[in-house]
């Protein structure tokens, strides 16, 4: 399970981004996962949510973003929305000949008390 060791790491992300302006308190955390990064968000926020206990996460208020893959079909040229890679085209059931979007895994923001 790499989302527990990935909420580690968030955790010590906002510790040090934290320690570098000063604040004791961070309220909210937004963090942004593709539905193509490799990553099960329902699973990583059970994670980060067991082990903020006593980290300058504790009492934040836990913010997922969700975002689609997008990618382009190889048969009839349309666009859509992908929640796996192995989708096919809603329209014409080929598969995408491109992709963008949905691989992202990031901190987008810190607020401060």
């Amino acid at each position: 399970m790499h989302e527990l060791s990935l909420a580690t790491e968030v955790i010590e992300l906002a510790q040090r981004e934290a320690g570098k302006r000063g604040l004791t308190v961070i309220e909210e955390i937004l963090i942004e996962v593709g539905d193509l990064s490799g990553v099960e968000a329902d699973a990583f926020e059970s994670a980060l949510g067991l082990i903020v206990k006593g980290s300058i996460l504790e009492g934040a208020e836990i913010k997922i973003l969700r975002t689609p893959g997008k990618a382009k079909c190889s048969g009839c040229n349309s666009e859509f929305d992908m929640s796996q890679r192995m989708a096919t085209c809603p329209g014409c059931g080929s598969f995408p000949s491109e992709f963008s979007g949905g691989e992202e895994f990031r901190v987008v923001s810190l607020l401060a008390g």
